[in-house]
């Protein structure tokens, strides 16, 4: 018995078609899928603008209720209504400034740390590395 090719021409040229319709195809897919997750993209966008469109519409009702701007007002501004009793408490700030002031020197500026390692290590007092 004739032992067969094991590829014959017409396997070879099969295969070359098949090779030739497989590449033809992958760029049209490849843009296909990048089309595909730019368009959701872009529609997650849209979803967060419109998010965004709605609270600044629902801000812009607020900001159109009297009532509100009262209220801010006072709140924000500490305003008070005509013949309204308002009062207010004024810190003359002894307490938190001293505080602060005790802190602020007890934490000294680095270019002074600095200068006193130097120092340190020119006498020889600094800890020794590597031996």
């Amino acid at each position: 018995m004739a032992k067969r090719p094991q590829l014959t021409g017409r396997a070879a040229i099969l295969a070359v078609v098949v090779c030739a319709i497989a590449m033809s195809l992958a760029y049209p897919v490849r843009e296909f899928l990048a089309q595909r997750r730019q368009i959701t993209q872009l529609e997650q966008q849209q979803a967060k603008a419109l998010a965004d469109l709605r609270s600044l519409e629902e801000e812009r009702k607020r900001l159109e209720d009297p009532e509100y701007i009262k209220r801010e007002a006072r709140e924000k501004l500490h305003f008070c209504e005509p013949g309204a009793h308002c009062y207010g408490v004024l810190d003359d700030g002894t307490k938190t400034s001293a505080s602060a002031g005790q802190r602020r020197a007890a934490v000294s500026p680095w270019y002074i740390s600095l200068w006193q390692s130097v120092e340190s290590a020119d006498r020889g007092e600094g800890k020794k590395m590597g031996g």
